[in-house]
Order: structure tokens, then sequence, then C-alpha cells
């Protein structure tokens, strides 16, 4: 009857550059597709090349070696009898476009540029590439020559156009246009394009994943449809990691579902499902069909061939599903632990080393390894063979299968509790504590032989000894003595990441892992060149609200008790001399604010791109049962105040999985100047004048309430 299509969306973990490897996973994919008996397959966004290329793109290799690969895949056995959708760079008329390439049987059919494109946040395709402006409108693309040679076509349609074979029609979207407010997706359905596509480059933030499905969701519910979303997955070579989570809808319903983590490089998602479900749910929305009378037609490129069989009355068909959603506890457990498995394998390193302090930060970047060790054994368990291969290229072993995670925790993990005469008993207990639970390889050792030998230098040379506040000295000694505490450690931890595999008999060397989380970075409340100078952070998008909530998801689900005490103690940098043996210093007091109103300020300058002015007003209101507006007042000005003194911190900030929308990370996310007058003596003095109005009109509320 040809009714019933078979379709695929393939999520795929493609790397920058990585041509060769890039090639592969597609083939596997376009294999794997149509073993399944899919009849189309679409993979995500530019990945033939991979989506982080970045300034990659304005090199004219970056354009050659994807057309190479295309060639490739156009001439494969695999990729034949199947319209295959692949994503790549391409310059028509001298302009770079981010675009589709469709093609069947040797054949390029379309070739469909983006039209909305991603440039806020993270993303900056606008400086790579030109939107395609040109509605409904197609021209002809001359083909180079090594694509020539493979189809015996001279020019391909390119432009806005959708597929009209022989049982249905197919648009395409291009991720951005999906969350535009004028998504192609609404005048393609009342045209009568039946199926639409979109392949992505969407990255992991934490509590975003239901953003995604509601709009996939959502595109099909009010004009009917079947909607197919690929996405790709894993490091890309930046900060980000992309999560998967290709999906397949048909009005309104979610009907297939891919996972959100995964240490599998290629991930196909089939379902097969009724066009006739399509037609009769469109049928009976006469406002649809009104709309639909009086569309202007999208050009249609008539292909010769169908999605569906002839004899299809026992093809089963896909039912609808329910998403499953992870918990934030979960998405800091899974996803930044992909992310490091990425960075590690793809960096040929031998493993990680992370100053473990006995603190919530380091304890929660060690658990995210521990997770990534679960991840690891769980993949090989279930036949995972390039899992394996890469594992056992990390330990040097080509016999070794990972099975106990804290086995391969003690191989590929080293934990290093760096006492000073400042530290307490108890974060060394709790140190040591953890790194038994998790198997980690595990250092003790006290630095203050090095920071007086680096204190006595500076004695030598001035005559002047510094003293800590506590005995008699200024602010400047006080911080200047605990600035030489916690760079000692980042040198030392990069010496023993070098060398520490060495002294136990073992080649290569370790990453080193940082730990400052996303409210510290924002306040600046870190030492430049210290323990958060690492190779790489899996925590530094992650604010301590949701790290503490982490913790306790690690106590319940890894059975950790040794977390239990971590998370019940203040948190402290413990670079201040101790009192009775304890630490006097806490970090909240030190900040002179909440990490609860820290992760605030955060949301508010960022996501509500509010001033120290704005930010004043929103928090009058929001904290009015708590705090006068004077109070307010002076919190915002000393938020704002120390946000800028150590702003410039930020330009050294350790490269960190990106997961919170508030972050300050000065590569590409938030863009800010990094030398301020910190005073803000215009935007305080509009505060100010705003505080003065609000106490003589409450004067006047209380003045008269009393007569």
């Amino acid at each position: 009857m040809g009714r019933a299509v078979t379709v695929a969306a393939c999520a795929l973990n493609q790397w920058a550059l990585d041509f060769e490897g890039n090639a592969e996973r597609i083939l596997r994919s376009i294999s794997i597709a149509k073993s399944k008996g899919a009849r189309y397959r679409l993979g995500p966004e530019l990945e033939i090349c991979g989506y982080g290329c970045a300034d990659h793109y304005y090199e004219s290799d970056t354009l050659l070696h994807s057309f190479q690969v295309l060639a490739k895949l156009l001439k494969s056995p695999v990729a034949q009898d199947m319209i295959c959708d692949v994503g790549m760079p391409v310059m028509h008329r001298n302009v770079r476009y981010n675009c589709r390439v469709i093609f069947l049987n040797k054949k390029i059919l379309l070739i469909r540029p983006k039209i909305s494109l991603a440039n806020a946040g993270n993303y900056r395709e606008l400086r790579w590439f030109t939107p395609w402006n040109k509605a409904r409108h197609v021209e002809e693309y001359l083909l180079p020559r090594i694509i020539q040679e493979v189809t015996g076509q001279d020019t391909v349609p390119f432009g806005d156009a959708v597929l009209a074979t022989e049982d249905t029609c197919l648009g395409t979207e291009i991720c951005e246009e999906l969350w535009a407010p004028n998504s192609p997706h609404i005048e393609m359905g009342l045209d009568g394009v039946e199926i639409f596509t979109n392949s992505s480059g969407s990255h992991h933030v934490l509590r975003k994943a239901h953003t995604r499905v509601d709009l996939v969701n959502s595109a099909t519910a009010k004009n009917g449809g079947i909607y197919i979303l690929s996405n790709q997955k894993g490091c890309d070579g930046d900060r980000l990691y992309y999560d998967g989570c290709a999906m397949i809808s048909m009005n309104g319903e979610t009907i297939a579902q891919g996972s959100q983590f995964s240490l599998d490089d290629v991930e196909v998602l089939v379902a097969t499902l009724d066009l006739e479900d399509v037609r009769s749910y469109r049928a009976e929305i006469s406002s649809r069909n009104l709309a639909a009378s009086k569309v202007n037609p999208f050009p249609r490129i008539k292909v010769n061939f169908a999605l569906s069989c002839s004899d299809d009355l026992a093809v089963p068909i896909s039912v609808p599903i329910q998403w499953r959603h992870h918990s934030p506890g979960e998405e800091i457990c899974l996803g930044p632990a992909c992310w490091l498995w990425d960075y590690l394998r793809r960096s040929k390193q031998a493993g990680f080393l992370l100053p473990l302090s006995g603190g919530i930060d380091s304890s929660a970047t060690a658990c995210i390894v521990y997770s990534m060790c679960h991840q690891v054994c769980l993949a090989v368990k279930n036949g995972n063979a390039e899992v394996l291969a890469d594992a056992r290229r990390i330990v040097h072993d080509e016999t070794y299968i990972p099975e106990d995670p804290r086995e391969f925790c003690k191989r590929v993990f080293t934990t290093c509790y760096m006492a000073s005469e400042n530290s307490s008993q108890d974060t060394c207990n709790r140190a040591k504590l953890l790194a038994e639970q998790i198997g980690s390889y595990h250092i003790n050792l006290n630095i203050d032989a090095a920071v007086k030998a680096i204190v006595g230098i500076f004695s030598m040379v001035t005559g002047r000894t510094p003293c800590f506040a506590v005995y008699g000295g200024s602010s400047r000694e006080n911080l200047a003595l605990q600035n030489v505490q916690a760079r000692v450690r980042m040198v030392l931890a990069y010496l023993f990441a070098q060398l520490t595999l060495w002294t136990r008999g073992m080649p290569g060397g370790l990453l080193v892992l940082g730990s400052a989380n996303v409210d510290e970075s924002l306040r600046g409340y870190l030492t430049k060149y210290d323990c958060s100078s690492a190779d790489i952070n899996p925590i530094g998008g992650i604010s301590k609200t949701d790290l503490k909530s982490f913790i306790q998801y690690c106590i319940e689900n890894f059975q950790l008790s040794a977390l239990k005490s971590i998370v019940a103690a203040p948190p402290t940098a413990e670079l201040e001399p101790l009192v009775d043996g304890q630490a006097s210093q806490t970090d909240e007091a030190d900040m002179g604010m909440t990490y609860a109103e820290l992760s605030i300020y955060g949301k508010l300058r960022k996501i509500a791109k509010a001033g120290p002015y704005s930010m004043f007003l929103k928090l009058i209101n929001l904290w009015k049962e708590t705090c006068t507006p004077r109070e307010v007042a002076s919190k915002v000005k000393h938020f704002f105040r120390t946000y800028s003194q150590n702003r410039h911190k930020m330009t050294t900030l350790t490269p960190s999985y990106h997961a919170e929308n508030y972050s300050p990370d000065d590569n590409r996310f938030d863009l800010r100047p990094f030398l301020y007058n910190t005073t803000w003596s215009w935007q305080f003095r509009c505060i100010d004048n705003q505080v003065s109005r609000l106490e003589r009109k409450e004067g006047i509320s209380v003045s008269e309430d009393t007569d």
C-alpha cells in the first residue's frame, strides 16, 4: 500500500577536523540504518568536518577535505538504495554556507543551506557562514570535479526546496531553525511536507533537554507530521559536550528516544511510521487546512524513490513512548564523565591527577572521574569494542579488560592531598577515605617546606617577613601568604602529573583536573594560577548548589559514605592558621556572600542581562521579605565591586565543561572587559538615589500610619 516509512536519526561522536574518523562513523551509521530497514538516514549538523572547526572554516582545506569525504560516501556500496542526508560547509558563488547535502545512489538531490544561523551564547555561526536569505528560491550549484567524476552531474539544485518522493514529501531544517519564531517547518507543513528533518549541533546544558523535546513535539502537534532530529554527541574538541538525544516524533508524540549520555560513538535510532496517520491527523484541523490553501509553495525536487514498500501490511508500526528525562544529579554524573572520557582518549594521555582537598568541589570532581570509570566498565560489559580498545591503549595493556570501576580508577586516576600547617586533620581524613572508596591512587604530601622556602627568598631579598592577620599582619600580607600556598599546590600538581606514573614504572603522563565551580569563578574567589589552573575542569560550569545535590546523588547511587561528612562540612580554603586544630576560615565569610546569593547574582547578570541598577530593582522585590532596600543595595554593590575587581582571572580560567547558562567563561560565552572601573560611580549613584526615594516614601507611610 505504500504507507509505512522507515527512517533513521543518528547521533555521532564527531571530532573537529578528524575527517578519517568522521567518515568512518558516518558510513557505520548508514550501514546500521540500512540493516534496520531504514530508507532515509539523517546525520548531525556539519558531521563531515565536525561542528567545532571554528576559524578552520575559513580555510579552503576544510572545504576540500569535506568534498573528498563526500566523494567517498557517494561511492560507498553501503550508501546505496537509501536517501542519505549529511552535513558539511559549502562555498557557493564565493559565499560559505552551512549545508545539508542530500544524495541517493551516487546522485546529489539537493544542497540545502542553513537559513537561520545560531549566533548567541557559545555559537558564532555568523562569523563563518552566511544565512540563505532567498526563501523558496533554488539556484544551480556547479559541483567540483571530484564530485562530478562520481555523480556524472555538472550542477545540482542549491537553495530552499523540499524533496518529493514517490510516496511523501520531506523538508529540511537545520538546528537553530527549529528554535526560530518563524521555523520553516510551519509553512512547509502547510505546503504538504509530511516529514521534517533537523540536523543539530546542540550542546548539553543542565535542565535543557526537555526544551528541545518540547519544541520537536510541538512542531507536529499543531500541524501534524513526522519530525526526525539528529544531534552530535561527545566532546568535539572544546568546552562543549554535545548530548545526542536523537528523536523521532509524530503528531505531537515522541516515537523514539536516543540516549543523552553514552560512550557509543555511533547511535542509530530507527522508527517505522504510517503516513496515513499524518494525513488523517491533518484532515480534521480546519484552521490548518484553511491556511494551507493560501500558502506560497516550495520548489519541489522530484525523486524517483519511495520511502515505503508497496507491500507493507505486515510491517510493524512504531508506537508513542514517554520521554525519560535525567535528573540534574544524573546529568552531572553522566555528562562531564563522558566529556572527560573523550578528552582522555583523544589527548592520548594515561589518566588524570586531581588535588583532592576533602571539600565539596574537588570531591565532586573525583566522583565524576569515578562515574567515568563506571561508564567505561559498563560499555565494555555491553560489548563496546571501541571503548575496550581505548581503555587498553590508555593503560598500555593489550590484554586488559576493565570490569571493576575501582580497579580501573586505580590505573587512571591519581588523587593528591597537599597539606600545609593550616590544613586540618578532618579534611585529610575525608580525602583519604573518599580516595579509598573510589579506588584512586592516593598521595599525601606536605607543602610547608616549599612555602617557607619561597617566603624565605622574599624575606632575604627585602628584609621583611609577612605575617598572617591573626599574628598582626596586614590584609595584604594575609592574602599574599594564602596565595603562595595555593600557587605552590599548582606547581606540585603539574610535577606529580608528569612524573607519578614514572615512579610507578608506568608509561605516560596525567592530565591535571581543576575543581573551581561556576560561582567561585563568577565572584573571582580563587587565586590566579593556583589549583584552579589545570588542563581541564569538569565542574567549572556547575553551581555549588547543584554540586551539593550531585554529592547526595553519589551517596545514594555509588554508596560513597565518605561524602556524608564532606557535604556536611562548611566550605573552606584552609589557607589561614587553624584555631584549636580547626579551620577558622570559611568560603562564604571570605566572599561576603552565600553561594545561594551568588547563583542569583550570576543568573541576573548573564541570563537576565542585568547591570547593577537593574539587578537592584529586581532584588528589592525578590528579597523584600528578608532585606531592606539599603541592605539589597549594599549586597549588589559588593557583588559588582568584587566581580569587576576579579574579572581579569577569567582570561586564564581553565577550560571547563559548559553546563550552566550563567557561566562567566571569557573564552567565547561571556564576552566582557577584564579591566573595569570598579567604582561603578554612575551606576551606584542611581542605586543610592532609588534607595533614598524608597526610604522617604517608607517614612511618609510610617508617619501616616502613626497619625
